[in-house]
């Protein structure tokens, strides 16, 4: 479990563990939050799946060594902290507590701030 869980917030099932590839991110929906789940080793990362450049889906773009790469327009950011890593990117992307129980990946997602 990450460090960002909540107990105000309850857990989310979204996806098998067996069928995440390290390859290839998988994007899910939760309350309406485009999330991106990535397998980097052993762990799961939650991130949103939106790029704040351009609303690409980041999920659709290409991943290597623990780093994104916007399908659009080259923004990069860190997966397991969200961190932009170029200026085109605009700002970090915001993460969500994972956890994986009995083989399910779940998430905690806090409601969707108000014109976000």
């Amino acid at each position: 479990m990450t460090d960002l869980a909540d107990a105000d917030h309850p857990w989310h099932d979204v996806a098998a563990l067996n069928q995440l590839d390290p390859d290839f991110p998988t994007g899910v929906e939760v309350q309406g939050q485009k999330i991106g789940l990535f397998l980097l080793g052993e762990t799961v990362h939650a991130v949103e799946d939106v790029c704040p450049h351009a609303d690409a889906l980041l999920s659709q773009g290409f991943q290597e060594d623990g780093v994104i790469e916007c399908p659009l327009h080259a923004a990069r950011f860190d997966i397991a902290s969200g961190k932009c890593l170029n200026e085109i990117g605009q700002r970090d992307l915001q993460c969500f507590a994972v956890r994986v129980q009995q083989g399910r990946v779940q998430l905690q997602v806090p409601p969707a701030k108000a014109g976000a």
